[in-house]
């Protein structure tokens, strides 16, 4: 419930999820009234289990005598919006990746006019209980949001250049009315990623990847993807993300502004959102750098900042 009150408001309503969804969507990177994580004192005891908001709670530990051995005062870390638990809280931890199958969005096809505007309709092969995923728009621009029941602006980040990040809850499809910069088919021109918002979907079988069927028959998924270094600039640690669409050995090198290598790290992934911690003190250089991920198969690159 503390972790649910992304406004820190003392409660829990709607307000929070609109909150949680803008950092979803890529709105926001850090809660304007909240902190990204809350200590309580692990030694307290909340007077009414089903509220911790009915009195307040202590998040500081008051020392009488500072110079004598404190290990048995302790703190219960809550990550805001962490409602199920499943926070990767820091480099020791995995994320769980495995999946239950695919959630098939169908879309029809068709050859697109250099500057027509026209609709396209995301529909839910499936029941779903809720879904989201980043759009890679290949010489599209989502223009606005056809308003449908559970469907509204809101459930969107259409700001993005080349992208669009999707979240929603309580509808079956949506429909989005783009602009085409050039000419092209729709197919080649709409991909699925998790660059922004990440892509999966939930049903009753638990989570789900996506991916988009053109006419019943073309299907694309989440492919290679190098997604950009958290926090940048950084100071002292920041976290490399990638996805891979099947489990295969990568080397992440480090350049600096030189385009001498700084760093290089090789391992063996596993299929699906990988990530990677960088200490500041493993590269021992500051200022503009580049990373690059190579596959046997794929390779990107981006940038990054060392801010002191």
């Amino acid at each position: 419930m503390i972790a649910a009150d992304a406004n820190k408001s003392g409660s829990i309503t709607t307000f929070d999820i609109v909150e949680i969804r803008k950092l979803i969507l890529g709105i926001y990177t850090d809660l304007p009234n909240n902190t990204s994580w809350r200590f309580v004192d692990k030694a307290f005891s909340f007077p009414n289990a089903n509220n911790p908001f009915q009195t307040a709670f202590p998040e500081t530990i008051s020392i009488a005598d500072a110079m004598t051995s404190q290990m048995d005062e302790d703190f219960t870390g809550v990550k805001i919006g962490d409602v199920n638990g499943t926070a990767v809280a820091n480099a020791t931890m995995q994320a769980e990746e495995r999946t239950a199958g695919t959630a098939i969005f169908d879309l029809e096809d068709r050859n697109v006019k250099a500057g027509e505007v026209f609709e396209v309709s995301f529909k839910s092969a499936q029941a779903l209980k809720g879904f989201q995923f980043t759009a890679t728009l290949n010489g599209l621009k989502a223009m606005d949001i056809v308003n449908a029941e559970n469907v509204s602006e809101g459930n969107f980040n259409l700001a993005p250049e080349g992208a669009m990040a999707v979240s929603i809850d309580g509808a079956q499809e949506f429909t989005v009315r783009f602009r085409a910069e050039k000419a092209g088919k729709l197919s080649e021109m709409l991909g699925v990623s998790g660059s922004i918002t990440r892509a999966e979907a939930y049903g009753d079988a638990g989570r789900l990847g996506v991916a988009f069927r053109f006419d019943g028959k073309t299907i694309s998924g989440v492919g290679f993807e190098l997604y950009q270094n958290q926090p940048n600039p950084f100071v002292n640690r920041t976290f490399i993300g990638f996805f891979l669409p099947e489990a295969a050995e990568a080397t992440l090198s480090i350049f600096d502004e030189t385009g001498r290598v700084v760093y290089q790290q090789k391992g063996q992934f596993a299929k699906g959102e990988n990530s990677i911690a960088l200490d500041r003190a493993l590269i021992n250089t500051t200022g503009m750098l580049y990373y690059k991920l190579e596959t046997s198969t794929d390779s990107a690159t981006k940038k990054m900042i060392q801010a002191k």
